[in-house]
């Protein structure tokens, strides 16, 4: 941002790297300017940054924004859709949207683990077992505590994530 404070990636990028350092309100910022310096710029990472930041129903606006404005999107634009609509508590459409991207990326645990989330949460114990099952196929050492890095702003949507863990029999 040093060398051209007027790129838009390069305040995509930051928004990105303060999601992680759970410094939401300062990656939602960058984001936001990166859209002011280009209204076009289509950025799936700034949907997910407002899933912790605790604004799932704007990140759905956001991710299907992207996705219009992107038509070569990345496989994880479908996850992290899926897993707005969960936070959100629209299972129906969490669940939807996570098959399409398990079909696209079978081999990924996160996947089938949040398919077994979901499933759980919509009272299919035995599907969800089955797609814990095959997380732990595919990676033997998945863990919540190792694999789930996502922490939330709101304690309320901290609990509502890391009890479907539970309830899905990760935890």
């Amino acid at each position: 941002m040093e060398l051209d404070p007027l790129l838009p990636d390069a305040h995509a990028a930051l928004g990105a790297v303060l999601t992680w350092l759970h410094q939401y309100d300062e990656s939602v910022a960058a984001f936001e300017r990166a859209i002011a310096l280009n209204p076009n710029y289509a950025d799936w990472r700034f949907g997910w940054a407002l899933v912790p930041a605790g604004d799932s129903r704007r990140a759905i606006e956001v991710l299907r924004a992207s996705k219009r404005l992107d038509p070569f999107h990345g496989r994880l634009l479908l996850s992290y859709l899926g897993v707005t609509h969960f936070m959100l508590e629209e299972h129906t459409q969490a669940l939807a949207i996570m098959r399409d991207f398990v079909a696209q990326a079978p081999a990924r645990p996160w996947g089938h683990a949040m398919l077994a989330l979901i499933l759980a949460q919509l009272g299919r114990a035995e599907e969800a077992t089955t797609e814990a099952a095959e997380t732990l196929r595919l990676d033997s050492t998945f863990t919540v505590s190792a694999k789930s890095v996502a922490a939330f702003k709101r304690p309320e949507d901290h609990e509502r994530f890391y009890s479907a863990w539970r309830l899905a029999g990760f935890a």
